[in-house]
């Protein structure tokens, strides 16, 4: 890492155990916290693995942060490579509870976690040693698949393993919306808040963590006012969807007894409002078939793509025009109103040349004219998946491997372009699409002007001098420039290996859904797919997550240390 030694270890590699031990080991609490809800359920073979993976994680996180706490505070340069080595680690040692809790349980006790009544005649059998079993926590015995769900769950991006989650242990269901909703908002972000103290260099990983806006002056004040906000969200978000689902007339949600309406509606308030998409039904959103349900999930989903300084001013400052006054929260609800009118145009115009896409029966109780009942619900299928795929939720209502490619591409191109720069969404970020946009206007705008005018460029309510405006323009493109080629290289060799049903559109779909941190799907994913491709995908959803340059540090860190 670093020429400068201090003992057997440089100073530069003390600095980051030290700090991605802090990681471990608040993951670890994490594990426990779980562990001890599984003993809540009596799900007590999950408990053991839960607890297990608890006592390995904090034994690695406590020798790494123990045995360095002389270690200097990090620079920028150690923040990168803590949040990308950080985040891997995270994300291995999270894959410890699904692992040896599907190894732990047996198959019989596996077959208790089916929900009794359930349609399972669709279900395929799992092979564990000489029985099988209808639960997909047997899935998880492959350490690949653990590891899959685990870094889609620390990236928030929704993608998974879990063919028929409803079959999963309430334990292994809890830890998925867990692990989703503190890395949406950032594990090292809440590492920072809580063990961190003002100027301790704690920004250094704060902003390498792809987050730049600050709330207060202390990046630990900030950070903790941010989940202040998210805690109350989520309790406004948990009682909004109860009353939905609750609401809801659907065969489906009436026969949901009151502790089961309550789970599913935390487990979704929290995986929705920190856009990562898990869920605990078995055809996530669509399994409830309530308009009701969709329409409340779309403003939770709203909100965790708005920059978390917006939330700050319009609620403690009480200034609710920072709504419009703000880029790109601007932005947000201008592409979100373009976005479902073209897709919706798009996917009812597309209806009788789609088979089994869009439901035949309305689920209005009038109707419309000029629109059938299939179109009707074209509109309603595409205007929860706009906001689901902007928002980078991922929440699914719709079959969307179903929708003609013209419809997919356009939602590869929400998914890509993502909510805004400071909330928990993935994609390149609203600041930047923007920011490219206002350059190359810029750059064309030169041309006509005298060698020696003074040119200015305006981005939001800053004015940007010559040399500014390139800076930004060029950081912007170059981030961009490199997760587009990361992209379509991964599309290309997904096509080549994800099977002669799926077409180039359900590859690029796909991929800008992992790398988005998005988690909608086409139909590839899942545990037959190819490891190869599941493998690609854990690299483009670290990727994704990151926004690339802190991938690119650690990349060079490992091969030629931190020194210039």
């Amino acid at each position: 890492m670093s020429r400068r030694n201090d003992g057997l270890f440089p100073m530069d590699l003390r600095t980051i155990a030290r700090d991605i031990g802090s990681l471990l080991l608040m993951e670890a609490g994490l594990m426990t916290i779980t562990a001890v809800i599984a003993l809540g359920f009596q799900e007590f073979h999950a408990a053991l693995g839960f607890f297990t993976a608890a006592g390995m994680t904090a034994t690695v996180g406590g020798l790494a942060n123990r045995g360095f706490t002389d270690a200097p505070a990090p620079q920028m340069k150690h923040g990168m490579v803590i949040a990308a080595g950080g985040w891997l680690l995270v994300a291995t040692f999270g894959s410890l509870p699904f692992l040896l809790t599907a190894w732990f349980t047996p198959p019989a006790v596996m077959d208790t976690f089916v929900p009794v009544g359930a349609d399972t005649s669709t279900w395929e059998p799992i092979r564990v040693g000489g029985t099988a079993t209808l639960s997909s926590l047997a899935y998880f015995r492959n350490p690949l698949h653990a590891f899959f769900e685990s870094m889609s769950g620390w990236t928030g991006s929704g993608l998974t393993m879990a063919i028929h989650e409803p079959s999963l242990p309430r334990a292994v269901q809890w830890w998925r919306s867990f692990i989703q909703y503190v890395g949406g908002v950032g594990v090292i972000v809440l590492t920072v808040s809580i063990l961190s103290r003002p100027g301790s260099g704690s920004y250094a990983l704060y902003q390498s963590e792809a987050r730049e806006e600050k709330i207060h002056p202390s990046v630990v004040s900030t950070v903790r006012t941010v989940w202040k906000l998210v805690v109350g969200y989520t309790v406004l978000s948990f009682a909004l969807l109860f009353g939905a689902i609750l609401a809801s007339d659907s065969e489906y949600a009436e026969s949901l007894p009151l502790w089961e309406v309550a789970w599913q509606a935390l487990n979704h308030a929290m995986t929705g409002l920190t856009t990562g998409g898990f869920s605990v039904t078995d055809n996530s959103i669509a399994t409830y078939n309530s308009p009701l349900v969709e329409t409340v999930l779309l403003p939770i989903m709203v909100l965790g793509a708005i920059a978390f300084p917006v939330h700050y001013v319009v609620l403690h400052d009480r200034q609710v025009r920072e709504l419009v006054s703000d880029l790109q929260t601007r932005w947000l609800f201008i592409l979100l109103a373009l976005g479902v009118v073209g897709l919706s145009a798009q996917n009812a115009w597309s209806v009788p040349a789609t088979t089994g896409a869009f439901a035949a029966q309305s689920f209005l109780p009038f109707s419309v004219p000029m629109l059938d009942a299939a179109q009707l619900d074209a509109i309603r299928d595409s205007t929860f998946q706009w906001v689901s795929a902007l928002s980078c939720t991922g929440f699914q209502s719709a079959p969307i491997g179903r929708w003609l490619a013209g419809g997919k591409v356009l939602v590869v191109g929400a998914m890509v372009l993502g909510g805004a720069a400071g909330s928990t969404v993935g994609g390149i970020k609203l600041i930047r699409g923007y920011t490219i946009a206002r350059g190359i206007i810029w750059q064309f705008s030169r041309v006509f002007l005298p060698k020696n005018a003074v040119v200015t460029a305006r981005i939001g309510d800053r004015t940007l001098d010559r040399g500014s405006m390139e800076r930004e323009f060029s950081e912007a493109a170059i981030v961009t420039l490199l997760w587009l080629i990361i992209l379509v290289t991964s599309s290309v060799v997904l096509t080549n290996v994800a099977g002669p049903e799926f077409g180039y559109a359900d590859a690029l779909f796909e991929v800008a859904s992992a790398q988005g941190n998005v988690g909608l799907s086409s139909g590839i994913t899942g545990p037959s797919m190819s490891p190869l491709a599941e493998g690609m995908f854990v690299l483009n959803m670290w990727v994704g997550r990151l926004e690339i340059i802190p991938i690119l540090v650690f990349i060079r860190a490992g091969l030629y240390g931190l020194d210039p």
